[in-house]
């Protein structure tokens, strides 16, 4: 094993005094430039650190962040079906209500993507979990639709801060090697707690008690306090960050290399059990696409709020400049109609099984398309809306529980998410990322088209199913995001793009429910044809591995080689 002096030498005899490129079999070869003993750049001494516990509690965390993010907007798809008899929402307001949570996600993105790319990671996740968890708690106490509506929209503000941050702090503590396969990972445990929710789901909303609450003038019933579970995740998540470092990454673009190193050492410590002292870097210097802007005293000397507003409009034209604004501009758009149908489509999915449900109750062993039973539920709740004044009929036409089969229905899809994040994880890295996306948004498209035109119900429910999958394609294409973008810009990027998403999660809601009660097979098959058009786009995103100009490393020993880790 090499040895290393502890001195501190000064950085800037670490560098390196020239970068040459050389010619060999008609490629270009960048050189790196000669460091001396004990100077590492950071992915070389990142991959010091070994893979290891400390990776396999971060890619828990990260996923269970991740899996907040669903329950927290997507769990309320649950509860509308059954607080009709306390909140008397529309059709038009059940709309509304689905997609709130995305528009505050979206209002927030770009903020929190800027202070994430400025401030730290950490510093923005761990903040906006508590905040969005205390909003969370409130709104289980609401007692009619604009009070929610403001409270779900400031949860989605907040939550806002984890949901896109996570892929680029998760992604800065990974080599290239294991980068794609963590966030993969993370992806994983994201689909087991989405496969858990429909279980919590049926523990908690199917039960007989209630709490009054005379002094609050509301009666606090299981779907009250199911709003309250699906919180939980991200307030032990926001917790644990606590114990959690700092990106090194983001700690070196920043100047802070005395910081990066401690938490390098530490990592090194966890996964290794030595002691920190044997960590053979002595200084960390930047990889050769981390130039960081830094701001100028012009900046700093102006008004705060302009000094905010320039210094995010500098974090994000990058994005949208000569190198990068197709790649932008393609993400985004793929982003957006993968969510428009993952998403909105699935804010209605319990409604339509829990009504295919109750047809199938009402006529066993009969065929029917699934958009003419969608048409006979819609009728009955029209005729449910006219009597809304009768409270008798009211309370007979209302339901507080939801059918068995629905839950059932939901476990099956989130178990397909599980398995699908986990086969994904394992062919990642020996398949293109843009093939998988193709073929996981082409099947769910195809079968997104099937699902109207089986006069089978369950078939065609389980064809439902697979056009849901297509959420697969988000998590693909995030790592992929992750990929392509240096880290100045990595958090932005991701942020950026899924806040896309996220509109087309607002957008999807509102069409979906717009269009399911009397155009319902256009609903599936525009959703399936525009699933198959944006896997077709995939092919036109830069292919990272390909385009990167290689580095010869035969111009220095690799510090993992002398090292022997």
């Amino acid at each position: 094993m090499c040895e290393f002096k502890d001195k501190q030498d000064s950085v800037a005899s670490e560098k390196t005094k020239l970068t040459v490129a050389t010619v060999e079999g008609g490629n270009i070869i960048a050189g790196q430039p000669e460091l001396s003993k004990g100077t590492e750049y950071f992915e070389n001494a990142l991959e010091v650190t070994t893979f290891g516990k400390f990776n396999y509690l971060l890619i828990l965390i990260s996923g269970v962040i991740l899996a907040n993010v669903l329950l927290e907007t997507l769990g309320i798809s649950f509860v509308l079906p059954v607080s009709q008899c306390d909140l008397n929402l529309t059709v038009y307001q059940r709309g509304v209500m689905s997609a709130i949570g995305f528009a505050g996600i979206i209002s927030s993105s770009h903020l929190w993507g800027f202070l994430a790319d400025t401030t730290g990671r950490r510093s923005i996740i761990r903040p906006t979990l508590l905040m969005g968890f205390v909003f969370t708690v409130v709104s289980s106490f609401s007692t009619n639709f604009w009070s929610l509506v403001i409270l779900r929209f400031l949860n989605g503000f907040c939550i806002s801060g984890g949901s896109a941050t996570i892929y680029a702090y998760l992604g800065e503590f990974h080599t290239e090697k294991n980068r794609s396969r963590a966030i993969m990972g993370s992806a994983f445990i994201f689909g087991v707690g989405a496969m858990i929710m429909p279980g919590i789901a049926w523990l908690v909303i199917n039960q007989e008690w209630r709490l009054p609450l005379t002094f609050l003038g509301l009666t606090y019933k299981p779907w009250r306090l199911f709003m309250v579970v699906c919180g939980i995740p991200g307030f032990l998540c926001g917790l644990s960050l606590f114990r959690i470092p700092e990106s090194p990454k983001f700690l070196l673009s920043q100047g802070q290399e005395e910081e990066c190193l401690q938490v390098l050492k530490d990592i090194y410590r966890f996964n290794t059990g030595k002691l920190k002292e044997t960590f053979p870097v002595a200084h960390v210097i930047e990889d050769l696409d981390n130039n960081t802007r830094r701001h100028s005293s012009d900046e700093r000397d102006k008004n705060p709020i302009t000094a905010l507003l320039i210094s995010m409009w500098s974090q994000t034209q990058p994005l949208f400049n000569r190198e990068y604004v197709m790649t932008t501009v393609l993400i985004c758009t793929i982003q957006f109609w993968t969510f428009v149908t993952s998403n909105g489509m699935y804010m209605w999915f319990p409604d339509i099984l829990n009504s295919v449900a109750e047809f199938m109750n009402a006529n066993p062993d009969s065929s029917a398309y699934i958009c003419n039973v969608v048409y006979e539920k819609h009728e009955s709740i029209l005729q449910f809306e006219l009597a809304r004044n009768v409270s008798d009929t009211m309370m007979e036409r209302c339901n507080e529980k939801l059918d068995i089969s629905t839950y059932q229905k939901s476990l099956i899809l989130e178990f397909l998410y599980a398995v699908g994040f986990a086969c994904i994880g394992g062919i990642i890295n020996k398949i293109s990322k843009r093939t998988i996306l193709f073929i996981c948004l082409a099947v769910c498209g195809a079968c997104g088209i099937a699902a109207p035109l089986i006069s089978q119900p369950n078939i065609a429910l389980y064809m439902y199913l697979i056009l849901l999958l297509c959420g697969l394609g988000i998590n693909v294409l995030s790592a992929a995001t992750v990929d392509l973008y240096p880290t100045r810009l990595r958090a932005m990027a991701v942020c950026i793009s899924l806040m896309m998403g996220r509109l087309g999660s607002v957008v999807g809601a509102n069409i979906v429910g717009a269009l399911i009660t009397n155009h319902c097979e256009i609903t599936f098959i525009s959703s399936g044809v525009s699933l198959i058009l944006a896997g077709l786009l995939g092919f036109f995103i830069p292919n990272p591995a390909k385009d990167r100009i290689p580095i010869d490393t035969r111009r220095r020993s690799s510090l993992v080689s002398m090292t022997g880790n």
